[in-house]
């Protein structure tokens, strides 16, 4: 048996490599493998619910001081002008021959 070229272990190196970049950096790496398992459960601390909350506020807001009102601000204007005169139509309703004609007016 011939041993494997060194290309096809550079390959595998190489692979191998790239396999572990995949997704990216998840900030935790210097974190003690012992405490891991306590900062993703939330350490604790109902579940991590609180963190999780935190997190979703902090995402939902981007971050900033800024309000929504800034949103409405900066929309624009409507595209079409006579928009905020229309009204909303009514909802279809099928008649049914199981019922009167004045069953409908209530």
């Amino acid at each position: 048996m011939s041993e494997e070229p060194r290309w096809e272990e550079d390959e595998v190196e190489a692979a191998a490599a790239e396999a572990r970049a995949i997704g990216g950096v998840a900030g935790d790496e210097g974190l003690d493998p012992a405490d891991r398992p306590l900062v993703e459960a939330g350490e604790g601390e109902a579940e991590g619910f609180e963190l999780a909350e935190e997190e979703l506020v902090e995402h939902a807001t981007h971050g900033d001081q800024q309000s929504a009102h800034a949103i409405l601000r900066d929309q624009g204007a409507d595209e079409d002008p006579r928009a905020a005169d229309q009204t909303d139509a009514e909802a279809d309703e099928e008649r049914s021959s199981e019922r009167e004609d004045s069953d409908y007016d209530r």
